[in-house]
């Protein structure tokens, strides 16, 4: 019994050890696994946690420590609840079931750390999976979501820049043909949206420039883009230049092309282009010097034309200095550059001194900071200006003293005939202020017809050859004025150009008169010699007859003897003009000389019922004269006032004296009056206007009146009768 009780004991000892040996395999092998489970939670890269039933923390993992920032002791007496503080407490409940219910898109929480970092975590649960606690799987997609958001973002900008771009943005297939394509490439095209996938590029490439479209297709398929300018033919013929940048496999495998509009920018570029060489042109081939120089005066650029004004070549232009060719200490360019550097610009003339010694005036131009702080600065050389300007000064000082110093009149006027300027003998002769000729027109001076200068045959005529016009002054006297006329002298500027001829045409006229009656004086000389000799017999004989004969032919007698004293008187006028008498001047009075003819010619006044009506003022000075000379011109005068009036009627003889050095006789008879014409003829030989006259009378008579220095001038109106003013000089 004992010995069986021991069997049994020892059975069970035997079945207990074999049971221990068995548990502590098994814990072994539990020991084995937990290390497993616990070196494959810790090596997960995924954070592991696992929480009981109020979301505490049990244990987490290393890399759920570092997801959340904290040590895992720290993190085992929180719980999640504590990370969700940006989740709102009405929308928390509803968060954790639905990850407990493993919604794919609903597994995602929004947590804050205690740093006040925030993070995206994607958490996958698996209720009581350990010991009746929650395992859950946790990821950290924050940087998943960034780059959706990014994603988003940029398909957000891609979008609007796509519709909003000013340039134009197409997506086309291998093919070329267009899928998509924003606003600013339609318009650029001119197609419209909605016809937009029936065009392929090709469409629109001309003919000759397909290449162009092929070697850009090659260029994308070997290097994935492409980059050059396309040009492109629209539907209505217009042609415009595209800048091309494409890429491959943009968009499903899709090109994406930006295609900018360069036809202006291109058309700018040329005319660019073509300006700077018309600048080169300018300025290479430009007759004035032109340089370029820095701000300390080295010169960068010249022209040619500045080579030869600076005397220098162009390579050793360019090694010097602006300065170097002024005198810097002048006046003159301490006042040019302070005003240069004031203002930025500046027109001057200055003294230059060039490399040969030489010395000239430039006058410049020049302008600062044309281009990155240079200087253009352009000469020209005006010393030959110069020069020329004091040749012309000193021209037009000679002009202007031969214009004002000219004896002769000299008038400038422009194509309307408007007078431009006057010279002094011009106003002299037109008896004109300065202000007063430039108000008249050159034909209403002198030309009696405004018409005849608005005529080109007249132009030409006054042009060719002197003439001659009368000119009236104010006063109503006229001169003659010879006058010549020179068209276009200058720019809308003609010359007229006249004198005062009437005192040369009336020493001409006394001229003639004088040759006239020299020849009259010749033939009157030998006619008196001729005549006289017979006449002298024919006297002795008639007064021989006379006394034989006893018949009463007194009469006869008479008719005879006085005919032949008028022959004889007639004679000794062809006598006075023959040769010079001798002439005595004797201090008379005139007023007596005049009564003593009015007395002899008084008879023959009654006969004809003319009367002598004398007017003589009193106090009358004595004059030197030979009286018998002027009784005999008293004579002339009155006979023929008497002769004008066969029917009777009035003489006035009025003896005044005009001035302290003159009297004046006028002599006024009521007749017929003579003409003008005919009043420039008195006192010519043989001229006369009556029917029995010689002309003789008045010629003697003008001839007594200048040898006394004095001066006949006759007034006469036809039909009211004419007047003789004889002027004579008190004093000889």
């Amino acid at each position: 019994m004992n010995e069986l009780k021991q069997t049994m004991e020892d059975f069970e000892i035997v079945t207990l050890k074999a049971q221990l040996a068995k548990l502590e395999k098994e814990n072994e092998m539990l020991k084995f696994k937990l290390l497993q489970h616990e070196n494959i939670l810790e090596g997960a890269l995924d954070a592991v946690a696992i929480f009981d039933e109020n979301m505490k923390f049990i244990d987490v993992n290393s890399a759920a420590c570092h997801m959340l920032q904290l040590q895992k002791k720290e993190l085992c007496q929180k719980s999640l609840y504590d990370f969700l503080s940006l989740i709102p407490k009405n929308q928390l409940s509803e968060v954790m079931d639905a990850i407990y219910q493993d919604d794919p898109g609903r597994n995602e929480l929004i947590v804050k750390l205690e740093n006040g970092q925030v993070k995206f975590l994607e958490i996958s649960v698996r209720k009581q999976a350990i010991n009746g606690y929650d395992l859950a799987m946790i990821k950290d997609v924050s940087f998943k979501k960034m780059l959706e958001r990014e994603r988003t973002i940029n398909e957000q900008l891609f979008k609007d820049l796509f519709h909003r771009a000013v340039d134009g943005i197409v997506i086309f297939d291998q093919d070329g043909a267009f899928i998509d394509a924003n606003g600013s490439f339609c318009t650029s095209f001119d197609i419209n949206k909605n016809q937009l996938n029936s065009f392929v590029l090709g469409d629109f490439i001309d003919e000759p420039d397909l290449y162009k479209l092929d070697r850009l297709w090659k260029m994308l398929k070997e290097n994935g883009s492409a980059k050059g300018e396309l040009p492109v033919l629209l539907r209505n013929g217009s042609k415009k230049v595209f800048e091309f940048t494409t890429t491959s496999n943009i968009i499903n495998g899709f090109y994406m092309a930006i295609m900018r509009d360069i036809t202006e920018k291109r058309s700018m570029e040329m005319k660019l282009y073509k300006s700077e060489e018309r600048f080169r042109e300018v300025f290479e081939n430009a007759i004035d010097a032109i340089m370029i120089w820095g701000k300390n005066g080295q010169i960068q650029k010249v022209n040619q034309a500045a080579s030869r004004t600076f005397e220098l070549s162009e390579t050793e232009l360019v090694q010097r200095n602006i300065l170097d060719f002024v005198d810097q200490s002048s006046v003159s360019f301490q006042r040019v550059k302070k005003e240069y550097f004031q203002t930025g610009a500046i027109r001057e003339e200055l003294l230059f001194h060039m490399p040969n010694g030489q010395n000239k005036e430039l006058e410049f131009t020049s302008k600062m900071d044309i281009l990155d702080g240079h200087h253009l600065t352009i000469f020209r050389n005006v010393s030959e200006r110069k020069r020329m300007e004091k040749v012309l000064r000193e021209s037009e000082h000679k002009f202007r003293n031969i214009f004002n110093a000219s004896m002769d009149g000299i008038i400038l006027f422009n194509k309307n005939y408007e007078i431009i300027e006057a010279n002094p003998a011009a106003r002299k002769i037109l008896n004109l202020s300065s202000s007063d000729i430039k108000s008249y027109k050159i034909c209403d001076i002198l030309f009696s017809k405004m018409a005849d200068l608005y005529q080109e045959e007249e132009l030409d005529f006054y042009e060719a050859k002197t003439q001659e016009t009368i000119y009236t002054l104010s006063n109503g006297a006229k001169k003659i004025l010879e006058i010549s006329l020179k068209h276009h002298i200058n720019e809308d500027m003609n010359l007229a150009v006249f004198r005062d001829v009437t005192e040369k045409r009336e020493l001409e006229e006394q001229l003639r008169k004088s040759d006239t009656l020299n020849v009259v004086g010749e033939l009157a000389a030998g006619i008196a010699h001729e005549i006289r000799n017979p006449m002298t017999a024919l006297k002795g004989f008639i007064q021989l007859l006379e006394g034989s004969v006893k018949d009463d032919f007194s009469m006869y007698f008479n008719v005879i003897t006085s005919e032949l004293s008028r022959i004889e008187s007639i004679i000794t006028e062809f006598l006075i003009l023959a040769r010079p008498q001798a002439i005595k001047f004797s201090e008379k009075d005139l007023s007596i000389i005049m009564k003593e003819t009015t007395e002899l010619l008084n008879a023959q006044a009654i006969l004809v019922n003319v009367q002598m009506i004398l007017d003589i003022e009193d106090n009358l000075p004595l004059i030197y004269c030979e009286p018998n000379q002027l009784k005999q011109v008293f004579i002339n005068v009155l006979k023929n006032a008497i002769e004008v009036m066969p029917n009777g009627g009035q003489i006035d003889v009025k003896i005044k004296q005009k001035d302290e050095d003159n009297l004046l006789v006028s002599i006024t008879d009521r007749g017929s009056g003579i003409s003008e014409d005919k009043i420039k003829r008195l006192g010519q030989p043989f001229y006369t206007t009556k029917e029995r006259g010689t002309g003789l009378g008045l010629m003697v008579s003008y001839k007594i009146i200048e040898e006394h220095q004095g001066q006949v001038v006759v007034e006469s109106e036809e039909g009211k009768g004419t007047t003789f003013h004889i002027m004579l000089p008190i004093r000889q």
